[in-house]
């Protein structure tokens, strides 16, 4: 596998480069709450800042279905120049005249940024004449929007047709790492929460072979439990997707590279957080936790593996009284990574619960990308990657 680094073009002066990034962040209140992924894309930026490249910013945020001045990127604009300490000129268009006149005014190390992407409906549909358009105001397009590139959107797949492309030192940094993650260190240990198995599944079937032991929480261990006619009661469970559990039994018996919650705690019918064991589980009981004994039965896997990828929270871990289990995790993924191992957390909530512990600074590689990241590791096509990855 070769990469197209933005190091192999030698010449970046006086280039219109057509940046794409993910600044999809959370807000509140019309205010950003979150700027980890504007973070990520600063070493790109100065990179190309510094070589006197004339940058034309493109993102999208949010899922507008047309025009929403709540989700105009100018807020974005506006934070990435704090960041920077430079100037950074908010163009209100995408491909019209404005977007154009900005485009050609651009002097050596300036930087535009322009509207929400997904204002224009063709982003989405991967439509060409968009692509084209926006491939018309540079000279060289880079993507640093891995977690979009599992995508076909016309800023991140179609645009790469009529433009030399290139990956962006994150995007380049985040495929070297993933990578580690197909050809592991063994004993190679996957741990594994949250909800539906429809978008695990291509996950936990590409790390089976390789993997010592896959780890489950949340609603995904709820899923494997109810199959084995364990009682879950009120618990998430994402009982249309099942059938994807079938290769994993034998019968009722499941495979021993699975391995499942012993204890929970729940929230009981009168909302207090009661501990389980699995047998004791009350039909009126909601599972929002793994318990104290499997905490240390998971710990026993972790602390022996060579290589571990984390993707999900293993409980309700934004409530106070069932975070325990999530963070406790995180904490034992933290300390057996960077040197003992090679350790990798993604997802956004994963990522959110990492650092409630303060530790995510020894993980190996924190992932930036949640959906992108399951579907490069699992297997699926990534059109963002097409004509830059080889």
């Amino acid at each position: 596998m070769k990469i197209k680094s933005l190091q192999q073009k030698k010449d970046w002066q006086g280039q219109k480069v057509l940046l794409r990034v993910d600044f999809n962040v959370p807000q509140k209140k019309g205010k950003i709450s979150e700027d980890y992924r504007l973070l990520a894309a600063l070493p790109t930026i100065k990179f190309l800042v510094d070589k006197k490249a004339r940058l034309i910013i493109i993102s999208h945020w949010g899922d507008p279905k047309g025009v929403d001045t709540s989700l105009s990127t100018r807020t974005l604009a506006h934070r990435l120049q704090k960041l920077l300490k430079q100037k950074i000129k908010f163009v209100p268009d995408t491909i019209g005249d404005k977007a154009k006149k900005a485009a050609k005014a651009l002097q050596d190390g300036e930087i535009i940024f322009l509207e929400n992407l997904r204002f224009d409906t063709a982003e989405k549909k991967n439509g060409k004449k968009f692509a084209q358009q926006l491939a018309a105001l540079a000279d060289v397009y880079v993507n640093e929007a891995f977690s979009v590139c599992h995508r076909q959107q016309a800023s991140v797949s179609a645009v790469t047709e009529y433009l030399p492309a290139f990956a962006g030192l994150q995007l380049e940094a985040e495929v070297k790492n993933l990578q580690k993650i197909l050809k592991p260190l063994k004993p190679l240990v996957v741990v594994m929460g949250g909800s539906k198995i429809e978008t695990k599944a291509p996950l936990i079937k590409q790390l089976y072979k390789p993997a010592s032991h896959i780890l489950l929480g949340g609603g995904l261990a709820n899923t494997f439990l109810k199959k084995m006619g364990i009682e879950i009661g009120r618990s998430l469970c994402d009982a249309k997707s099942s059938r994807y559990l079938n290769k994993f039994f034998s019968g009722k018996k499941i495979s021993s590279k699975i391995i499942l919650p012993i204890d929970v705690i729940v929230k009981t019918i009168k909302g207090k957080s009661q501990h389980r064991h699995l047998k004791d589980i009350k039909k009126s009981d909601c599972i929002l936790d793994i318990g104290p004994e499997t905490i240390f039965l998971f710990s026993s896997y972790i602390k022996k593996a060579q290589t571990i990828v984390w993707n999900g929270p293993l409980g309700k871990f934004e409530e106070i009284p069932f975070k325990h289990g999530t963070l406790a995790i995180a904490s034992i993924v933290a300390a057996r990574s960077t040197g003992k191992a090679f350790g990798l957390v993604g997802g956004g909530e994963t990522v959110e619960a990492l650092k409630m512990t303060k530790m995510e600074t020894y993980v190996d590689w924190v992932s930036t990308a949640g959906g992108a990241m399951l579907s490069y590791l699992g297997g699926e096509k990534m059109p963002g990657l097409k004509n830059i990855i080889y």
